[in-house]
């Protein structure tokens, strides 16, 4: 058996050189990946606990990005927020004392504000009645707020003669905490000790919300500083100068070795329930089977002595296709080649690979996996012919654009098994990544720019929903280390990877820009396999028609028929009239092949 040679990115021999690809952990992606970290904490949370918690897990591909880096951030952005969580619910607690328990009564406002961010939801457009839930919850919370700040400064400047301090101590109407020392105090000496008291735990109080706006500001500062400098698009490509992976433990160094063998190697270990986890959404898969039929004008055999068709195997198409394919990155001539260099068309940048799936079910250990060279050759040798059902083998295609924001990926299999050709075509498409995180760059700069007023005026607003934050920062820190601790998850058997790091933090919010790219992507490579399996079977000295045929109908998006008596309608708007035999239901074109809608010739046309 022969093995098809699949080049790097500098292409096949003697065909077009791809352009030189940017390092996956320096692509916009995994910089965009990385800033959500520190703006998303459901996003954050669901990293460490795929990639750091469930340490059995092995990592799912990573196409265009680093899973690892990412994961760095997120362990650095939650030390982040556990320390600055730990501030707030510090000030709380400190200022209990010091204003004899006046602060509780910002507790209604921080419980209603929390509860209406919490019934509102996160979602851009929620439901109308969580809308208004939403709403009343947060008037009521401020109007609460702000009765409680009039009742406070009620209590400052409401008394300013000290012979009402000595009145209320004398009277006994004081409910003010006192210390058992003043009671050996003159009267009027503890009267204007107990009115200064009173009037020092008012301030503290009126205080508060002020010292907790300054560590939610200071603490948003240090966010806005991280993205703009460590995370910024001049700084984030030199990966050996970023702190997050240094300041990482020993846990963490050996999760990054094992993550950046795993997301990037040719072997993917898989999860029955979910094998292409991490290649984004399915879009548009295809598959036919053609009878193999020897042609009635084909060559002779090898031997010479008799015509027929040669035998047909995986790798012959394989061998076929490749080339075709990787003929896409060759840039239009355009008179010189300066010019044809300064093409920035995203095909020039296609990687081809193959790839053999097998199934995480039964390894002993994670370490056990065969990543290396030979393992994958051994897997790939028996796996490229052999059609299993768990052990799978693929040609891999792969378009990164729009900076790996939009990454295309086509997984060809091709399998010849009792006289029939079997071509499947899996397209995957990994959408863009999440506004707010395409917005990182802006919100910094935004907020470093802003003036001291109105970053004040900012962090105030925020201050009210601090508490409830920090409590549930500290909550979600508490059950991730409980997890990590009580889990079990270092000496379980491995699992498949139950989530992608680029796929949480991707939307299917693509421009229309992006939409046609992606459009073009596939047809591109689709026309070029389907070119390459029919010039395969043409070669060999097998029949092509039928191919021709079904590939036309299936790529542009309809369904082949292979015989049909009576009428057929498909869609809205249908006439269908009858001739009164059973061919009347043909159709145009009479017995000849039948078309993609528009005359459109479609891929199957390409090789003639």
């Amino acid at each position: 058996m022969t093995h098809t040679y699949v080049p790097p990115q500098s292409g096949p021999a003697g065909g077009p050189p791809a352009a030189a690809p940017r390092h996956p952990g320096a692509s916009d992606a995994t910089r965009l990946l990385c800033a959500g970290t520190y703006l998303d904490p459901a996003y954050r949370d669901a990293v460490i606990d795929e990639l750091y918690v469930h340490e059995e897990r092995l990592a799912a591909p990573s196409l265009g990005m680093d899973a690892a880096r990412v994961l760095a951030h997120a362990l650095r952005a939650r030390r982040m927020e556990l320390a600055w969580a730990g501030v707030v619910l510090l000030l709380w607690i400190v200022s209990l004392p010091l204003s004899s328990g006046l602060t509780l009564l910002y507790l209604l406002p921080v419980v209603l504000l929390s509860l209406a961010s919490f019934v509102r939801g996160r979602a851009a457009h929620p439901p109308w009645y969580r809308r208004f839930a939403g709403w009343v919850l947060r008037w009521y919370g401020r109007l609460s707020l702000v009765l409680a700040a009039v009742l406070l400064l009620t209590m400052a400047f409401g008394g300013s003669d000290a012979s009402e301090g000595s009145a209320y101590a004398s009277s006994g109407v004081s409910n003010l905490p006192v210390d058992p020392v003043l009671l050996f105090l003159p009267t009027d000496l503890f009267g204007l000790h107990l009115f200064a008291a009173q009037h020092l735990h008012v301030w503290v109080a009126l205080a508060l919300p002020f010292v907790l706006a300054w560590a939610v500001g200071a603490q948003q500062n240090l966010v806005a500083k991280v993205l703009t400098t460590e995370l910024s698009r001049e700084r984030f490509p030199d990966a050996a100068a970023d702190p997050a992976e240094r300041a990482e433990g020993a846990r963490f160094q050996r999760l990054r070795h094992r993550i950046r063998t795993e997301q990037h190697g040719p072997l993917v270990m898989y999860r029955a329930a979910d094998p292409f986890c991490g290649a984004g959404t399915p879009y548009e898969t295809w598959s036919l089977s053609v009878e193999l039929r020897p042609r009635k004008d084909a060559a002779p055999g090898p031997a010479g002595d008799a015509g027929g068709p040669v035998p047909l195997d995986n790798d012959t198409v394989l061998q076929r296709i490749i080339p075709l394919v990787a003929a896409l990155r060759e840039p239009p001539a355009h008179g010189s080649p300066e010019a044809s260099a300064a093409v920035r068309d995203r095909l020039r940048e296609l990687e081809i690979d193959e790839c053999v799936f097998l199934p995480v079910a039964g390894l002993p250990s994670r370490e056990a996996a065969p990543y290396g060279p030979d393992g994958f050759a051994a897997h790939r040798a028996r796996a490229v012919e052999e059609g299993g059902e768990t052990r799978r083998h693929f040609l891999r295609v792969r378009v990164g654009g729009w900076g790996e924001g939009i990454v295309t990926t086509v997984f060809v299999r091709v399998h010849t098994q009792g006289g029939m050709l079997m071509l499947e075509v899996a397209p995957h498409v990994l959408w863009p990544v999440r506004a707010l995180y395409r917005e990182a760059d802006r919100i910094a700069h935004r907020h470093r720019r802003n003036n001291p007023f109105g970053k004040a005026v900012w962090a105030l607003a925020q201050t009210p929903r601090s508490a409830g934050r920090a409590v549930t920062s500290l909550w979600r820190g508490f059950v991730s280390a409980w997890s990590l601790l009580t889990g079990g998850h270092g000496g379980a058997l491995p699992d498949g990877p139950a989530a992608s790091v680029r796929e949480l933090g991707s939307d299917g919010d693509a421009s229309l820009f992006q939409e046609m790219d992606v459009t073009r992507y596939l047809k591109s490579i689709q026309d070029r396999v389907a070119s390459g399996v029919r010039g395969a079977l043409y070669e060999a000295g097998w029949q092509t028609d039928e191919f021709e045929q079904r590939v036309v109908n299936v790529t542009n998006g309809g369904v082949f028929i292979e015989s049909a008596q009576g009428a057929i309608g498909i869609g809205d708007h249908n006439t269908i009239s009858s001739n009164g035999g059973l061919g009347g239901a043909a159709g145009a074109g009479g017995g000849g092949a039948p078309r993609a809608a528009g005359g459109s010739a479609g891929p199957g046309d390409t090789g003639r």
